[in-house]
């Protein structure tokens, strides 16, 4: 690890976790792409990246976070259901995808489906109305397209977002609800993994010399930084409905990704 990759990787994780590309899936190719080695300190340098993206979200929703704790509590109990999916997945099916999908094998036909998705979300709101305030039924159809998104290459904010848009929900609605969505799963996801790298023994990496300390210290305020600009960028094209410029690179980066797939380097 030095401060060049610990900087890039803040970067990627900063832009794509709100962006509807994948973090995960940028993670794996940019580290194939490098040769990163983070020398067994791979799941603790990830798991600070999810710090700052954490950050801008809150800072940037923080009032409606706050809004989340008053009555009816409606959005709130929203919130808790939507995140229920992706739990359930991340706990039960995590370990089997990492194994399967480890290696960035399969990340064509991830970053395709996202395509897809979008797509589709296009498609849909262009031809919709559009009119509809975020309910029960708009939140279950996000909370099960995020359980989905465990799989590296499916964006989590696409998948969620496409699914809001398609079961009628409004644009704005929806934009909201999907950051708001990944507070408990990236604060969750969090938590299990400090759990699994304490237990291994990971956390020495962070206090192993103030060289690694500043590579991590660079790593998240990159990460937050560019958290705050993705959140801006993926609100004006949610509620535009325009996610062609997201489509076209995707689809290229799936093309990328087949041929490196061919030729042995994924």
């Amino acid at each position: 690890m030095n401060i060049f990759y610990a900087v890039l990787l803040g970067l990627v994780q900063g832009l794509t976790e709100f962006l509807p590309v994948s973090s995960s899936g940028h993670l794996v190719l940019i580290q194939k792409i490098f040769n990163i080695d983070l020398g067994g300190a791979d799941m603790f340098f990830d798991l600070t990246l999810h710090i700052g993206t954490l950050f801008s979200v809150c800072v940037l929703l923080r009032r409606q976070i706050i809004s989340l704790f008053k009555p009816p509590f409606k959005k709130l109990l929203y919130l808790i259901l939507a995140t229920i999916p992706a739990a359930v997945a991340g706990v039960f099916l995590g370990d089997a995808i990492d194994k399967i999908f480890f290696g960035g094998a399969y990340l064509a036909g991830s970053f395709a489906l996202t395509a897809a998705i979008l797509t589709a979300a296009q498609s849909f709101a262009k031809r919709s109305k559009n009119i509809c305030p975020l309910r029960l039924v708009h939140a279950g159809c996000m909370g099960l397209a995020q359980a989905i998104a465990v799989i590296p290459g499916i964006s989590r904010s696409g998948t969620t977002v496409a699914a809001g848009i398609i079961s009628g929900g409004n644009r704005g609605d929806v934009a909201e609800f999907s950051f708001l969505m990944s507070i408990p799963v990236i604060a969750g996801g969090f938590v299990v993994s400090l759990y699994k790298i304490i237990r291994g023994g990971g956390v020495a990496f962070a206090v192993s010399s103030p060289y690694a300390a500043v590579c991590i210290a660079a790593g998240v305020a990159v990460s937050a930084i560019s958290g705050f600009f993705a959140i801006k960028i993926m609100k004006k094209a949610i509620t535009s409905a325009r996610y062609t410029p997201f489509i076209v690179y995707l689809l290229v980066l799936a093309a990328i990704c087949g041929t490196l797939s061919f030729a042995g380097i994924l």
